[in-house]
């Protein structure tokens, strides 16, 4: 046991550049697709709500449900493969890295659950707010940014911190292509050392220490929204 503590001290003291490389990395992916999946996944959700905005037209109801359930009912590997494979073939103009065609998956598929992160938040709203905002005189547009939303994000906040945390964790996935998270630099680290368990146990404790740091914010979060209702 001894030697095992030894040794991963060793491999932590050579490569730790290349371990916060990788964690960098896999926050960087984590914040640019949970900051653009709230984005894509908020307008996703209003075109699935039939009685608010873009959601009254049937057709756009239409493909956000499928779009939704497609990405749900479909693995993230194979998302992956199918956008990083897909992506430079329908996109040539673009000329896509590999870094930007999985990122762009796991953009589409955090955007799917963030849809439902937000559609449920709307629908946790009394609808007795939105028939009082309207006997009032005020549109539907006008309800939902005024009324609605800003009770729906005390709902939204703490689910959203969540879908970063499992953003997060899902970034493991993309080492598949080697794009220099925290999952590739294993992968470097023991191709170069020849050992597998010491650096995996370094990048599951990188993992723990972000993720509980994460959910520990996220319990302080929901308290302060809790404390600020009363």
């Amino acid at each position: 046991m001894s030697e095992f503590f030894q040794i991963t001290a060793k491999i932590w003291n050579e490569y730790s550049g290349l371990f916060m490389k990788g964690l960098g990395m896999t926050i960087l992916m984590g914040v640019v697709t949970v900051a653009i999946s709230t984005v894509l996944g908020s307008i996703m959700a209003l075109m699935r709500r039939s009685n608010l905005g873009i959601g009254k037209f049937k057709p756009i109801r239409a493909v956000a449900t499928v779009y939704v359930e497609i990405i749900r009912g479909t693995p993230i590997l194979l998302q992956l493969y199918f956008f990083y494979f897909m992506l430079p073939q329908w996109l040539p103009f673009l000329d896509l890295n590999e870094f930007a065609c999985v990122l762009i998956a796991c953009c589409v598929n955090s955007t799917a659950y963030v849809c439902e992160i937000v559609r449920a938040g709307i629908q946790a709203v009394d609808k007795g707010q939105t028939e009082a905002a309207r006997s009032l005189g005020l549109n539907a547009t006008q309800t939902l940014l005024k009324v609605v939303l800003p009770q729906a994000v005390r709902n939204i906040l703490p689910a959203l911190c969540n879908e970063f945390i499992a953003v997060v964790k899902e970034t493991s996935l993309a080492s598949t292509f080697f794009i220099g998270e925290l999952m590739t630099q294993f992968k470097a680290i023991n191709g170069i050392t020849y050992r597998v368990i010491e650096p995996l146990t370094i990048v599951g404790l990188i993992y723990f220490t972000l993720t509980f740091g994460l959910s520990k914010l996220i319990t302080l979060l929901e308290r302060r929204l809790n404390a600020g209702e009363c």
